[in-house]
């Protein structure tokens, strides 16, 4: 049975891999990097491999201060909630009735089985993007390609182009996709504002004997 620390660890042999390590740890010493460097994988922290249910996957972390905690479109407790995110409660409280919360910290989602994963894991402050196109991409694709050869049957969520693009790799026949625009002020009203993901990730969930999520925060 694969396990997470498997997959990344055989992800560290590939040259490509080699080559991002080395951008990383350079960038963390010569500048200001979301998340914190411990929580880089921090995602695959909560539940393993075959007990993940559904995979958000997002563009790249937050890139202010405080923000990025290592799971996608989170913060911690006490961190003002970003944009993204109040669209994403949102939606939220419109689509399966959740109050919104106080804050942002979307850890009770991760330890249910939802993977709040980015297609790019780490970011220079203030620059958006910054980390594109340096190898994260690659080992995203990656983790995407070894969900999809799993048996139990998943609900990926992508939002926005970034996470659009890795559609190919999901077989439509086996696992459901919901895909719209992202979350953010600049976007949502382009397709992400009712879109019911979280009503439509349920239902299909139940349709496969898989135990729901419930999306209510406390």
């Amino acid at each position: 049975m694969k396990t997470f620390k498997e997959i990344i660890a055989n992800e560290a042999t590939q040259p490509y891999y080699q080559e991002l390590h080395q951008f990383v740890e350079d960038a963390y010493h010569q500048h200001t990097i979301f998340p914190p460097h411990k929580q880089i994988y921090h995602a695959f922290n909560f539940c393993d491999y075959e007990d993940i249910k559904v995979v958000i996957l997002g563009q790249d972390p937050y890139h202010e201060l405080h923000q990025a905690n290592g799971l996608a479109f989170s913060v911690n407790k006490g961190v003002r909630i970003p944009p993204s995110l109040v669209n994403i409660y949102k939606e939220a409280h419109n689509d399966v009735g959740i109050d919104i919360p106080n804050h942002g910290d979307l850890t009770s989602w991760a330890k249910q089985g939802v993977l709040l994963l980015n297609t790019v894991l780490t970011v220079q402050e203030g620059m958006a993007f910054s980390h594109a196109g340096r190898g994260w991409e690659i080992f995203t694709d990656h983790i995407i390609e070894v969900m999809n050869e799993r048996e139990k049957p998943l609900v990926f969520i992508l939002w926005g182009n970034a996470a659009r693009k890795k559609k190919s790799m999901i077989d439509l026949n086996k696992h459901c996709v919901i895909e719209s625009a992202h979350p953010s002020p600049l976007s949502a009203s382009r397709g992400f504002f009712g879109s019911r993901p979280f009503s439509r990730t349920n239902a299909f969930l139940e349709a496969n004997g898989i135990s729901p999520i419930d999306w209510g925060i406390e």
